[in-house]
């Protein structure tokens, strides 16, 4: 299926176009039937001659139903542009004009209607149509020339329509879903229903969802789906479709809100854009509409320069680099001009001269996006936050940006950032002889985000070894100082009487506390036991010498007097060769040597 809407000014034939087409009344309000005007939008469809099924979006021509229109036109791909012989361009033609070139539509019909009214006028009309046109997507588009009323010139629309839809490229049904909702109402028995036009990916019965609007967001279930009125279990794009949607009420949902794959989009408020087409920023007013897709919202603008600028929008949409907008005065009712957008995560702009240099930051990102500016700009940036905005992730990383993991790491940032951590590592070894160097808590505080979210590889790029969540310098794993003394005087105690712990007052005598003795057994010079027992690294070996020569098994109280120890120093002594698997418990007192 494609997806078509329809663009022109008011009465000139959009509605019985597309009722001649399809048979389908596309106005749906009593309104809008007794006035002869579409006030809000309509939809129709129809199958051509080759096959191909087509749904018509069609929208009001009306100034002042500008918003709905944008709704409708937002979404879809492809646009047949109406004006009518006897009246020709008018002005609300040039307003629908620059909406359809600012959403960058490229696929489409200048569609000349009422030719029976004014059969002298065609050739001109398509002149000015297409000297109006010129200079946006549908500069050459085919014409065609109609009569709804007569039916005339229908089967050639149908035809170059079929012509224009084989060239529209085919959208991604594995991507992921972004179902911008023009409608939303209760039917009984069934529930909440939604409708808009699927762009891209595939929708399923029992699909799990997300709802993101002024509401905010809600979890939901595709209950069911359908498509021109017909029952479908998936659907994928283009196509129109209605989703009844479990866990959702009517009240909550509203032109603009989205259905979204879960987890797979952002969400802003603030964002940075490039002017497509339009006014200079620095011209246009400080209030403005933003269009996106169905949605309207009210926005602030801070230019940057002529071409880039700053909106705060009245409530968070969900965009991704390369949308595009259409700015909107909300009391002229007329387009702004266009605009795409760079940045959904813009900076602080704190400090003066700040605003300069984020646009000439902007200037540099193409009109698409640049994971790579996504990174320069943090410094590090998970994968999925690339892939929430749209970049692809899988090739080789960008020139200066170092993979890693599941991150991008700007590589100027990171030698940055080792720098940085080898100083505060080096520091702390002059500052705190006795530690093993410095935390790696301590090494997070000293990176801050992103930096510590990358430890390891600023750890790695700083060249430091990690040991115990401590990271030292090679070769710098400190030293003893003015516990070298008390150290060495224990050692030489414990070659004479190996099992002979000191107790604590001995080690108060030699001005041994636990930072000396947790450095001397980090140094490999003592073995620390629970229980504050203190020993030699080679005492485990010497004991097992002394219980070779016991008969096997012995007891605990065995064991002490062959090493002439007291209890305090043989229980966890032994427990710590059960745990090195040197011996082995064989009932509540006995243990044997493991042979």
């Amino acid at each position: 299926m494609h997806v078509v809407a329809t663009a022109g000014h008011v009465d000139h034939g959009k509605s019985t176009l597309v009722r001649a087409l399809t048979g389908i009344e596309p106005d749906r309000w009593d309104e809008e039937k007794q006035r002869g005007l579409t006030i809000d939008l309509g939809f129709a469809w129809t199958e051509l001659p080759s096959g191909t099924h087509v749904a018509f979006v069609d929208v009001p021509g009306h100034e002042r139903f500008l918003g709905n229109m944008l709704a409708g036109v937002g979404p879809a791909p492809v646009v047949c542009f109406v004006v009518a012989a006897d009246e020709g361009w008018q002005e609300q033609s040039g307003d629908h004009r620059d909406a359809v070139a600012a959403l960058g539509i490229t696929h489409g019909l200048i569609v000349v209607t009422k030719a029976d009214r004014a059969p002298e006028r065609v050739d001109a009309v398509i002149s000015r149509a297409r000297s109006e046109l010129a200079g946006t997507g549908l500069a050459e588009a085919p014409a065609v020339v109609v009569s709804a009323q007569r039916g005339t010139g229908l089967e050639a629309f149908r035809d170059a329509l079929d012509a224009v839809l084989r060239d529209v490229p085919e959208p991604g049904p594995t991507a992921r879903v972004r179902l911008w909702i023009d409608r939303a109402f209760t039917i009984s028995g069934a529930g909440t229903v939604v409708t808009g036009t699927l762009t891209a990916g595939t929708l399923r019965t029992g699909d799990r969802m997300v709802l993101r609007g002024v509401e905010g967001e809600q979890a939901v279930t595709v209950r069911s789906l359908q498509s021109q009125n017909r029952s479908v279990t998936q659907i994928g794009p283009t196509a129109r479709v209605a989703v009844n949607l479990r866990g959702a009420g009517r009240d909550a949902i509203h032109r603009g809100d989205v259905l979204l794959t879960p987890e797979s989009w952002p969400a802003t408020e603030v964002l940075e854009v490039r002017r497509d087409r339009g006014a200079p920023f620095t011209e246009v007013p400080e209030e403005l509409v933003v269009h996106a897709g169905t949605a309207g919202v009210g926005a602030r603008i801070r230019p940057l320069d002529a071409d880039h600028a700053r909106l705060q929008l009245d409530h968070c949409l969900t965009l991704v680099p390369g949308d595009r907008l259409v700015l909107r005065y909300p009391g002229a009712r007329v387009v702004v001009g266009g605009a795409r957008v760079l940045d959904v995560d813009p900076p602080a702009l704190t400090r003066r001269g700040d605003g300069a240099r984020e646009a000439a930051r902007l200037a540099r990102i193409p009109d698409l996006g640049d994971p790579a500016a996504e990174t320069v700009k943090h410094g590090a940036v998970p994968l999925h936050r690339l892939r929430l905005l749209g970049f692809p992730t899988d090739g080789a990383s960008p020139a200066d940006v170092v993979s890693t993991g599941q991150w991008w790491i700007h590589a100027p940032r990171l030698d940055e950032w080792a720098t940085r951590l080898r100083a505060a590592v080096e520091a702390s070894h002059e500052r705190e002889p006795l530690a093993p160097g410095l935390s790696r808590g301590a090494a997070r505080t000293v990176l801050g985000e992103p930096g510590a979210s990358v430890l390891a590889a600023v750890v790695d790029r700083a060249g430091l070894d990690e040991r115990d969540g401590y990271l030292a310098v090679p070769g710098r794993q400190g030293g003893l100082g003015a516990a070298e003394q008390g150290v060495a005087a224990l050692e030489a105690r414990l070659r004479a009487q190996p099992f002979a712990a000191p107790e604590a007052h001995d080690l108060d005598t030699l001005r041994l506390g636990p930072r000396e003795l947790a450095a001397a057994q980090r140094l490999g010079r003592l073995l620390r036991l629970p229980g504050d027992v203190v020993l030699l690294p080679t005492a485990p070996a010497l004991a097992m010498r002394e219980l070779a020569r016991l008969p096997q098994p012995f007891t605990a109280s065995q064991a002490r007097q062959a090493w002439g120890t007291t209890r305090r120093v043989a229980i966890p002594l032994l427990e710590h060769l059960d745990a090195k698997g040197w011996t082995r418990r064989e009932d509540g007192n006995r243990r044997s040597i493991v042979r």
